[in-house]
């Protein structure tokens, strides 16, 4: 119990550590009067639709969830789901400790439902990893149409087909029953990806930007990978950090590049805050009282 708490507290100093570590290199590269007046040039309207396009991802990501889950033999409705995902996108945030939202509905699918945790685990697993094969193979489409990098169409499309042959093997040999709703899965996660990438597109319009949009939704897929490092805040920071630094690289306004990546991280805050509601109305989730954060991180540390 002791060495699980010792790695529980070493975690969270190493994530705490990357945030503000990520935060520290972005304010003294970035001119912070420069980007509010950026800001307060901004067109609402291209804000909005950007705030709708990614309310929209985040549905369909919940019902692509919902499909994993169905499965695995866990029949949810999908507005119980989405209630529940909403609740996981604040914990995101906000949740204290290592578990995160993806812990949270673990464990709390587990305990409200007669189904073992490593099922839940394991649709959950996929879930995100068929997000990631999304991202990469619409970073690798965008690749195609920047003859800038000088990487052949070829050799763009050869990574990809390799990539998509090896993961479907992977799910043939030790996860079969996933492997029935590929198709429909993964069709929504490139909805997901396709309309967070939307929003994106939809800033740089309300940013009066009139250049070439490739190169920014390029490093802005590319820093969609920070989901994937221990941090808090949701990654505040590390997205930022690359945007910038992808920006230099391509020798793009880092400006522009923060703007879109702290406008988007405002946008994913404002819907992920939908989940407050379930806080005070645990009834909506079947539940009288929702598990505490210690809780949750005990039960999956004796797991």
């Amino acid at each position: 119990m002791k060495k699980n708490k010792y790695w529980s507290i070493t975690k969270n100093i190493f994530k705490v550590a990357i945030t503000f570590g990520a935060l520290y290199w972005v304010c003294k590269n970035i001119s912070f009067k420069e980007l509010q007046e950026a800001l307060s040039e901004a067109n609402p309207f291209f804000l909005l639709l950007a705030l709708v396009s990614y309310a929209v991802s985040q549905i369909i990501a919940s019902s692509r969830l919902n499909s994993f889950l169905k499965v695995i033999g866990l029949n949810l409705t999908e507005r119980y789901n989405l209630r529940l995902y909403q609740l996981g996108l604040l914990y995101n945030f906000f949740l204290p400790g290592g578990i995160g939202g993806d812990g949270y509905k673990i464990y709390f699918l587990k305990k409200n439902h007669p189904i073992k945790g490593r099922k839940i685990l394991s649709a959950v697993f996929f879930d995100r990893l068929s997000g990631l094969w999304a991202l990469s193979i619409i970073t690798g489409m965008l690749i195609i149409f920047m003859p800038r990098l000088a990487i052949p169409n070829s050799v763009t499309l050869t990574v990809l087909a390799i990539g998509t042959a090896s993961y479907l093997y992977f799910l043939r040999l030790f996860f079969r029953p996933f492997l029935s709703r590929f198709l429909f899965t993964h069709m929504k996660a490139l909805a997901v990806q396709g309309f967070q990438t939307l929003a994106a597109i939809c800033i740089l319009y309300a940013m009066n930007f009139d250049g070439k949009f490739s190169p920014y939704l390029l490093i802005f897929l590319l820093s969609s990978l920070v989901a994937i490092v221990p941090s808090i805040l949701g990654g505040v920071g590390l997205r930022e950090y690359l945007m910038t630094f992808g920006a230099d690289y391509f020798q793009l306004d880092q400006h522009l590049a923060v703007l879109i990546s702290l406008i988007f991280y405002s946008i994913s805050l404002l819907v992920a805050a939908s989940g407050i509601y379930y806080i005070f109305r645990p009834q909506r989730l079947g539940t009288d009282r929702l598990p505490s954060a210690t809780e949750v991180e005990k039960e999956l540390e004796n797991e």
